[in-house]
């Protein structure tokens, strides 16, 4: 259903629920404000792309999502792909990107690709997650320790390699700034959970350097002059190279933004007792990145933390989210100079907090106890994100979740002699009718009959030698069969065939039935050969039994 959860909400809005939005998306905004700060430095994009992304991607998402309390914005799964795409392409390249990557969320939402997310396995999204949360406390060692460093290599190794060559020009003030920053982030809650710790410790952090004018480079230092001008609509110069170039970049933004948003969506709702529509959040998404590239801001994805503190503070419907983005915007309207006051190295200590609750290190824990395929996927997801690439870790880990999935299936596949199975009811039954006649042989497959499976069948066949005179397959238990399956099945019924062996095929389900009839099988073998009972089956063959009986004779 595409209707924004904005226009069900309001219909029985109330006076009371509006004044608990507001105060909520007030919070929210003070709470989103350093961290959209925060996020666009780590991404090597300027502060106020942040904060145009939280104010302008935020707004749509809760204009048009499908969430009652989801709240957009940049977040920390996106900043290691979108620094690389600003060190390869550059901030035009950026904006291509996060425009395309909106276009395919666009598209993914009206194709229903929603409810097609829950199949990425958990083990991939852990992995990336955690991966990326170790990537960005790696590159926030420089600000944190106040390191003199010209530049910071892009490569995890190269770049631990760098900080402990240059570690002897610590700033111990910057050093200072950092632990002060995260003992009051850490034991703020205490005192009041209404207001958040992060703004507190900036607050605080900010004032001492500039009471004892403290050596350590600020936003406005490292940055410049920061602009509270609303931003422009601006495109970037479009060349067929470049879009395809930065198709792969743009379409793992997408698939990222899309299980982040939905992940939060569906916690929301496990937390307000509610349900997303998943398929208009997919649209949502998109068009906030398509309007957030243009008016130069970095890629929005629902943010869980914040979306978690929205209904904790009593937001229940979209205006919340709506409120947050315009509180921003007074936010940066009215206060956008004095964030060039804000120490870096408070900024590296909010980044690192964010890292550290983003990391899914229970986890780790649990390896030994997981699944050795979940546990295989996991780290290799995790390794690669940390050493290689965002990109290649995501299509790596789908495709040995995949694997590892089909080899799973493979092997709860049987093909068996079914007199081999004393409890089975249709074997007794068998046996019973058939009196053990040495002319009937009867085979089941159990599972899904799929390509992965298909050898077995084909081993079970060629360990039977000499075919009976009626062969009955039975595959009650077969609730999906693919295309090798069924030419593995025509090898069967030709090789029967040719030893004048009539196949008979008991109790099938409805899709593989559908696929033998689209294949002309059943045509072939004649519909009579299909039988829904073992009676149905044992008179069948009793009755190919007999005509063979009467022309031998």
């Amino acid at each position: 259903m595409f209707i924004p959860k904005l226009i069900t909400c309001l219909k029985d809005y109330s006076k009371e629920q509006f004044i608990k939005d507001f105060i909520s998306g007030i919070i929210v905004a003070i709470i989103a404000l350093p961290l959209a700060i925060a996020l666009a430095i780590a991404s090597g994009v300027s502060p106020e792309k942040g904060l145009y992304t939280a104010i302008l991607g935020g707004f749509i998402v809760s204009f048009l999502g499908g969430s009652r309390v989801q709240i957009g914005g940049p977040t920390g799964a996106f900043v290691v792909i979108v620094y690389g795409i600003v060190q390869e392409f550059g901030i035009a390249g950026l904006t291509l990107a996060t425009i395309m990557a909106g276009i395919f969320l666009v598209i993914m939402g009206f194709l229903k690709f929603g409810s097609l997310i829950k199949f990425i396995p958990s083990s991939i999204t852990t992995g990336f997650t955690s991966g990326i949360a170790i990537v960005i406390l790696s590159t926030q060692v420089k600000d944190f320790f106040g390191l003199q460093m010209e530049e910071v290599p892009s490569e995890f190794v190269e770049k631990l390699i760098a900080f402990f060559k240059d570690f002897h020009t610590i700033n111990y003030q910057s050093l200072f700034i950092s632990l002060l920053t995260l003992v009051i982030i850490i034991f703020w809650p205490k005192i009041s959970k209404k207001v958040p710790g992060t703004l507190i410790a900036i607050i605080i952090v900010t004032l001492i350097t500039m009471i004892f004018n403290l050596n350590i480079t600020t936003i406005g230092s490292q940055f410049g002059q920061l602009s509270s001008a609303l931003p422009s609509f601006a495109l970037p110069a479009i060349s067929f190279d470049m879009v395809n170039v930065l198709m792969l970049p743009a379409l793992t933004i997408a698939v990222l933004g899309s299980v982040e948003s939905l992940l939060s969506a569906v916690v929301a709702d496990g937390m307000i007792g509610s349900s997303h529509r998943s398929n208009m959040e997919l649209v949502a998404q998109g068009v906030a990145n398509v309007f957030s590239g243009a008016f130069g801001g970095i890629p929005v994805t629902g943010a869980i933390a914040r979306t978690a503190a929205n209904v904790k503070n009593g937001g229940r419907t979209p205006v919340a989210g709506i409120v947050h983005a315009c509180g921003l915007l007074l936010i940066m309207l009215l206060f956008m100079p004095y964030v060039k006051l804000v120490p870096m190295s408070s900024l590296a200590a909010v980044l690192v907090v964010v890292s550290y609750n983003m990391g899914e290190w229970e986890t780790f824990k649990t390896l030994l106890k997981s699944p050795k395929s979940d546990a295989l996927v996991f780290l290799v997801t995790f390794i690669l994100t940390v050493f290689l690439d965002l990109v290649v870790a995501i299509g790596v880990g789908m495709v040995l979740a995949s694997f590892l999935f089909m080899k799973k299936m493979s092997d709860i596949t049987e093909v068996k002699y079914i007199l081999d199975d004393e409890e089975d009811k249709d074997a007794n039954e068998f046996i019973e009718n058939i009196k053990m006649s040495e002319h009937i042989t009867m085979y089941e497959i159990s599972g899904s009959f799929f390509f992965a499976a298909a050898n077995k069948f084909v081993s079970a066949m060629k360990e039977m030698g000499s075919p009976p005179r009626i062969l009955i397959v039975k595959m009650s238990k077969v609730p999906f069969m693919d295309a090798t399956a069924y030419h593995s099945l025509r090898m069967l019924y030709d090789f029967c065939r040719s030893n004048h062996t009539k196949v008979i095929i008991l109790k099938i389900q409805d899709q593989p039935l559908s696929m033998l009839k689209k294949y002309g099988f059943v045509e072939t073998m004649e519909e009579k050969n299909f039988c829904d009972t073992v009676d149905g089956a044992i008179e069948r063959a009793n009755v190919i039994l007999d005509k063979t009986e009467n022309k031998v004779s």
